[in-house]
């Protein structure tokens, strides 16, 4: 059988989405190993990678290709999951194509610099939309721009609250996320 796909995971929060991912290979609907978590800070994701004995990185600030490129190698990975890590990723050679995220949106609406979080779930209530949802793409040197792998969208009703919204999208996400990177995971 298939040795399971390595994966480094990048965050900056509190950790959501890693624990959702791992609950996915526990529950064997991903294939994968988490061999490193690289944390943009001290935050409650890197405290819950280091809980389940996942090597763990703070790096703060933006990474050099080159540095990240040593220590993805170091580790293992065969690719990038990105967990809610709110800094630009400098893409090491080695890694194009081979590194993911999840938005919080359909993109490419409410995408960008600076559409994260909750900013993006005021954005999308602001501007009355019927219909948001999550998107996970192949990330390139812009942000939220690389192809997109797969969506799901939730449906927005009035009097929908930038919270009620972000819950209905985390939702998603946690079904999309692991669903889509088994599909790119399986390629191999």
């Amino acid at each position: 059988m298939k040795q399971p796909t390595p994966i480094a995971v990048m965050l900056s929060g509190g950790g959501r989405t890693l624990v959702n991912l791992l609950e996915n290979i526990d529950a064997g609907r991903l294939h994968a190993r988490v061999v490193l978590v690289i944390a943009s800070k001290e935050c409650g994701g890197a405290e819950r990678a280091r809980e389940r004995g996942i090597p763990t990185r703070v790096m703060p600030g933006e990474i050099p290709a080159e540095m990240l490129r040593r220590v993805l190698l170091e580790s293992g990975a065969a690719w990038v999951v990105l967990a809610g890590y709110l800094k630009k990723v400098s893409i090491p050679k080695e890694f194009a194509g081979r590194v993911v995220n999840i938005h919080p949106a359909l993109l490419p609406a409410f995408g960008g610099a600076g559409m994260y979080g909750m900013r993006v779930h005021e954005a999308v209530v602001r501007a009355g939309v019927r219909v948001t949802g999550a998107t996970v793409h192949l990330c390139d040197d812009e942000y939220d721009r690389g192809p997109i792998v797969e969506q799901e969208a939730v449906r927005i009703e009035p009097g929908d609250s930038p919270a009620d919204v972000a819950g209905k999208v985390f939702a998603a996400e946690c079904r999309v996320y692991p669903r889509a990177l088994a599909a790119l995971f399986a390629k191999e």
